[in-house]
């Protein structure tokens, strides 16, 4: 199974704007842009809303049924590990193989060993086309990124060969991942990394890194533009060089996660995948359910009820709903308004306070981070909160669908320059 070149991960907490979604990429086909859809939700996305992975499977197959969509599609098993595959094995296509807490790990002593004998030809000079300076390479570059990386991706090979067992080979669709970690990797950890890929046999298509700067959930990118956009670039010529390399798939491409609302990276990332002739994965998850929040808000009356309910009660557990997300959040807590502010506020300015428009002078990003953690909240509120959903369909499917189109896929994959 081979991935597109342009593909998008679409999260969808509660599983009721797969058609939503879906006419998003519809508009971007409609314009001339072949972007194709991945449904992703996670192991703990789907623990806390007591849902299975096979409804991911049915939401996406009903999406694509009622839109007539040609063409390929997946449903992404998002940031599994061992422990949790299994449920995943029926209804995915797509494995995020996610190792980040083997990340670090100390591998043996004579596995670095044999992992410098076999990368011994990078030392010294190190030049890869396209990349105008040469790297540096030494042995303990090399004993370095063995001891981070080797038994994270050692892992991941025992996750993918379970994965084959099961679906066999050709039929599914593989993703490495190493961003949730406390260091973003540079160009040469990249290089280092697929070399263990390949190693261990694993066919990747994606890669997701940690670049530098801050994807915090739902907001913009905060970080050095230009260091950014020279290690994405660099990146892209480490990519195109260990497929050569290493033997890796023609259609390995970076996978940007956390990839919602980075509008200030849009441009970098449009103007190089151009440049480079390159495929791109951008995955986004909270960004339809904060859409499903503004949608009710906007409709107002039961709608916006919830809404305020949803911010008052992740206030009062602030701890407990940011807990897990401590390093892809950074909410000030004095910067959030109080629950009675809240309570008074009207549709519009709720609206306003949640909705992605930096230049809004009521737009709130701590209010908008917490949101976007609280979605606990309405999974504890049950057929009262996907009730509302189905009352109020069409007014949120419109913000589900302009959301991801004219805000993540024309700005991301659309008219590009070089």
């Amino acid at each position: 199974m081979q991935i597109q070149k342009f593909t998008l991960g679409m999260g969808d907490r509660f599983a009721h704007q797969g058609r939503a979604q879906l006419a998003a990429l519809v508009e971007a086909r409609t314009a001339g842009l072949d972007v194709y859809p991945i449904w992703n939700k996670s192991f703990r996305e789907h623990n806390i809303i007591k849902t299975h992975p096979d409804d991911v499977r049915s939401e996406a197959d009903d999406a694509v049924a009622a839109l007539k969509w040609q063409g390929d599609y997946y449903v992404d098993a998002d940031h599994i590990d061992l422990k949790t595959v299994d449920s995943f094995l029926a209804g995915s296509d797509f494995y995020t193989l996610d190792v980040a807490e083997f990340v670090g790990s100390e591998p043996q002593v004579e596995d670095v060993d044999a992992f410098v004998a076999a990368n011994r030809s990078f030392l010294g000079s190190l030049k890869i086309p396209g990349i105008e300076v040469p790297f540096t390479v030494t042995e303990d570059t090399l004993r370095k990124s063995a001891g981070n990386f080797l038994l994270a991706i050692r892992e991941a090979g025992k996750i993918y060969r379970h994965i084959e067992a099961a679906k066999g080979v050709d039929n599914f669709v593989t993703e490495v991942s190493v961003d949730e970690t406390d260091l973003p990797q540079t160009p040469i950890d990249l290089l280092l990394l697929l070399s263990m890929i390949a190693a261990e046999g694993i066919p990747a298509q994606t890669i997701a890194p940690k670049f530098t700067g801050r994807f915090n959930k739902g907001v913009d990118y905060v970080g050095d533009l230009v260091q950014f956009e020279k290690e994405f670039d660099q990146d892209l010529h480490v990519i195109a060089f260990a497929i050569g390399e290493f033997g890796l798939p023609a259609t390995l491409k970076l996978s940007v996660h956390s990839g919602s609302d980075k509008f200030s990276i849009y441009p970098i990332i449009n103007k190089l995948i151009a440049r480079h002739q390159a495929g791109l994965h951008v995955k986004t998850a909270g960004t339809t359910w904060l859409e499903e929040i503004i949608g009710l808000a906007e409709a107002g009356g039961e709608g916006l009820a919830i809404a305020r309910e949803v911010y008052a009660e992740a206030r009062g557990r602030f701890d407990e709903l940011t807990g897990p997300y401590a390093n892809v959040i950074d909410i000030a807590a004095a910067e959030l308004p109080s629950i009675e502010t809240v309570n008074s506020w009207d549709s519009a300015h709720y609206v306003n306070a949640l909705r992605h428009i930096p230049n809004s002078p009521e737009y709130n990003r701590h209010f908008r981070q917490l949101i976007h953690v609280g979605f606990k909240i309405a999974a504890e509120m049950g057929v009262r909160y996907t009730d509302a959903l189905k009352a109020n369909e069409a007014i949120i499917a419109r913000n589900v669908t302009e959301n991801l189109w004219q805000r993540h896929i024309a700005p991301i994959f659309g008219a590009r320059s070089t």
